[in-house]
């Protein structure tokens, strides 16, 4: 489940004029601070993370690329889903270097059920990246990572997040739930 035969179309910000983003999703694509704390607040309290996935493997070529990885590196992926009551807003998928696990963030790959956004936004030395969009239709072969079953294109968003000067990559998918 680590990899999808086809590239997504990832697309920087800058770029993104000429992609027509439905405007109730805008928001929620390019805000900058914490998802999990704006999740948080809008699911009054309800919030809770699903682990689908943690494994050390391949992540896709284009995940490789963007952390500026060796081809065919390993590194833990984590794939969770974020849900308000029983409904799921968010599909997180993170790609941990395995050098990024070594000192102090070696057990951010062991969170378990707890949210990776409140451990990153609340390390000082946090940096985001640029962020980038993709929206992925229901024919794309990574549709399927979002665990979302209707046929609606589900758009997302990524950052490299440096944190002590090590990266890591985190691609939200915003459900069609989250929305509604």
């Amino acid at each position: 489940m680590s990899g999808c035969r086809y590239l997504l179309n990832w697309v920087p910000r800058k770029q993104c004029v000429s992609i027509d983003i439905p405007a109730d999703i805008n928001d929620w694509l390019f805000d900058p601070s914490s998802l999990t704390a704006r999740l948080m607040k809008k699911c009054s309290g309800r919030f809770r993370v699903e682990v689908l996935s943690i494994e050390k493997t391949t992540p896709t070529p284009d995940e490789i690329r963007v952390l500026k990885l060796r081809y065919r590196s390993q590194a833990i992926i984590r794939q969770v889903l974020l849900y308000c009551d029983d409904n799921p807003w968010v599909f997180a998928r993170t790609i941990i270097p395995v050098s990024s696990l070594r000192g102090p963030l070696r057990g951010i790959a062991k969170l378990g059920n707890k949210p990776l956004g409140a451990v990153l936004f609340a390390d000082k030395s946090m940096i985001r990246g640029d962020i980038e969009v993709a929206c992925i239709k229901p024919e794309h072969s990574c549709y399927v990572w979002t665990h979302h079953q209707g046929n609606e294109p589900v758009w997302g968003r990524r950052s490299v997040f440096w944190v002590r000067k090590k990266p890591l990559l985190v691609s939200e998918f915003f459900l069609p739930e989250l929305l509604k």
